[in-house]
């Protein structure tokens, strides 16, 4: 459960870093963004998928408040911590490395998580 306890406090996330190599590669900012460009058009489907109760536990946690993103809403941004998904500010800087997705929940199945992240960046683009 990622909010064990009911109150006003931020509960636990299993944020996950995704890199390709293109993104950890001089100029992958420029895939960073693409990516996630492609997750926001996906963005209650991964909520569904990240956590085992199809988002009903998330929804406890990702309020908008104590450095966390709106439930229904998707954002991004460099150093963010209150955004969905966070770029480091290193990255910023580099111009290259990996973005944070801060939306799956403590109690996430990794392997779901990352299948829907695969799914939306590179499968389901294969196919249009």
């Amino acid at each position: 459960d990622p909010k064990p306890i009911e109150g006003d406090w931020n509960g636990a996330g299993c944020h996950t870093n995704v890199s390709t190599q293109a993104m950890r590669e001089e100029g992958g900012m420029e895939h960073i963004i693409a990516a996630i460009e492609k997750m926001e058009a996906k963005h209650m489907e991964h909520i569904k998928a990240y956590d085992p109760s199809g988002g009903i536990d998330n929804a406890r946690r990702l309020t908008g408040g104590h450095e966390t993103a709106s439930i229904n809403e998707f954002s991004y941004g460099v150093a963010h911590r209150g955004a969905s998904i966070r770029i480091p500010r290193s990255v910023e800087k580099d111009g290259y490395g990996y973005f944070e997705d801060r939306r799956p929940s403590s109690n996430c199945d990794p392997y779901t998580v990352t299948n829907r992240i695969i799914k939306t960046i590179f499968v389901e683009t294969w196919k249009q």
